[in-house]
């Protein structure tokens, strides 16, 4: 073997040690007393009963991903078939986002003078109380808890769970589409932020959004 073929070999197990070494640790564990499938971006999705855990491991650098729980599913052997809430294109293994209603936790690895940054989101609605916390670095848990299901205002209902009003209505005031400042806390944000104030109730609602130094684990509780 030559020392040109050498170098490129030293150089590839060099990368793949130090992804492995560096990837994130995501637990993500049903405490309800019913099912949830749960889902990843990435990651795909997997079956969870009461009780039962997931662990993913996520490479260094990765952004834009999330994990969030789909209820009363119903999959053939082939893992497809389709989910009330969340549900990621009739897919077990989820190769894309689900769809609203769901409570989401949202990730970015890395980023940022090597910070991660994570969130509980409920810009896409509420499906399943969550709480969302680094397991390591001493960093901020974030938890969505309450019951808004039950309270969820009429015109934001739906099978499973609670809309955000930007999936129902589509307009700037509730989606700021328009751009940075372009929307502000509505009536509908606050019934959300009342009851989760660790979580986004709106696209600009940036408080919400916490750091933690990278390298560290993570878990995802649904029902805490």
């Amino acid at each position: 073997m030559s020392s040109s073929t050498n170098s490129i070999c030293f150089f590839l197990f060099s990368v793949v040690l130090f992804t492995v070494a560096n990837a994130a640790i995501f637990e993500i564990r049903n405490q309800c007393s019913y099912t949830v499938w749960a889902a990843a971006v990435p990651g795909g999705g997997r079956q969870l009963n009461s009780g039962q855990s997931w662990t993913l491991t996520v490479n260094p650098g990765t952004k834009a991903a999330r994990i969030w729980g789909r209820t009363n599913c119903n999959f053939d052997g082939n893992g497809r078939g389709g989910c009330q809430t969340g549900d990621c294109g009739g897919l077990l293994n989820c190769q894309g986002y689900g769809r609203a209603p769901n409570t989401l936790a949202e990730y970015a690895l890395n980023q940022d003078r090597n910070n991660d940054f994570y969130d509980i989101s409920l810009v896409d609605g509420f499906n399943i109380p969550m709480d969302f916390s680094p397991t390591t670095g001493g960093c901020r848990s974030l938890r969505c808890a309450s019951d808004i299901n039950g309270p969820c205002p009429s015109q934001l209902r739906a099978p499973g769970g609670c809309n955000n009003p930007c999936t129902v209505f589509r307009t700037n005031e509730f989606c700021c589409t328009n751009g940075p400042g372009s929307c502000g806390p509505t009536d509908f944000s606050r019934f959300f932020k009342a009851r989760c104030p660790d979580a986004y109730s709106y696209p600009q609602d940036d408080t919400a959004t916490k750091a933690c130094p990278g390298g560290g684990n993570y878990r995802v509780v649904f029902c805490p």
